[in-house]
């Protein structure tokens, strides 16, 4: 039995769009958000000192990795940003980690995410693994749910 404190193991990560699922996925990365850093030339103690503050916030765009498989929904939803219809496209959505059991170990929410980009597979005839595709997505804001 898994422990509060135990690490999750990575197994599958589940995207749903406007509480629909929308794909499983092997790998994610790139979940984060920054700030830009603004120095500025402060006087302290009668030296000239530089004083590093936050600047604007910004959001990391996450990528999705998963073995190609039928399900078209990801590129019906990048077609709709390459057709200018951006206001559709954007949608709220989840991201969830599964646990080995498939159960919820970590969620996060997302608030008007939008394909920026899809990338088809790589076909090498004497490979032994599966044939993947990746879509990066791009939102407003988030924050971890669970």
């Amino acid at each position: 039995m898994a422990r509060e404190s135990d690490f999750l193991l990575g197994f599958a990560f589940t995207l749903e769009t406007q509480g629909s699922l929308t794909g499983v996925f092997q790998e994610i990365s790139g979940l984060g958000s920054e700030n830009e850093l603004v120095e500025q030339k402060i006087i302290q103690n009668g030296k000239e000192v530089i004083q590093k503050v936050p600047g604007r916030l910004k959001f990391t765009d996450v990528t999705l990795k998963a073995g190609i498989t039928k399900n078209m929904e990801i590129w019906t939803w990048r077609k709709m940003v390459e057709e200018g219809k951006i206001s559709t496209a954007r949608k709220n959505a989840t991201i969830t980690a599964l646990d080995r059991s498939g159960t919820p170990a970590a969620q996060w929410s997302f608030v008007n995410m939008w394909p920026s980009k899809v990338s088809g597979p790589q076909f090498q005839a004497d490979a032994n693994s599966f044939v993947m595709e990746e879509v990066t997505l791009t939102f407003e804001n988030y924050k971890r749910e669970l």
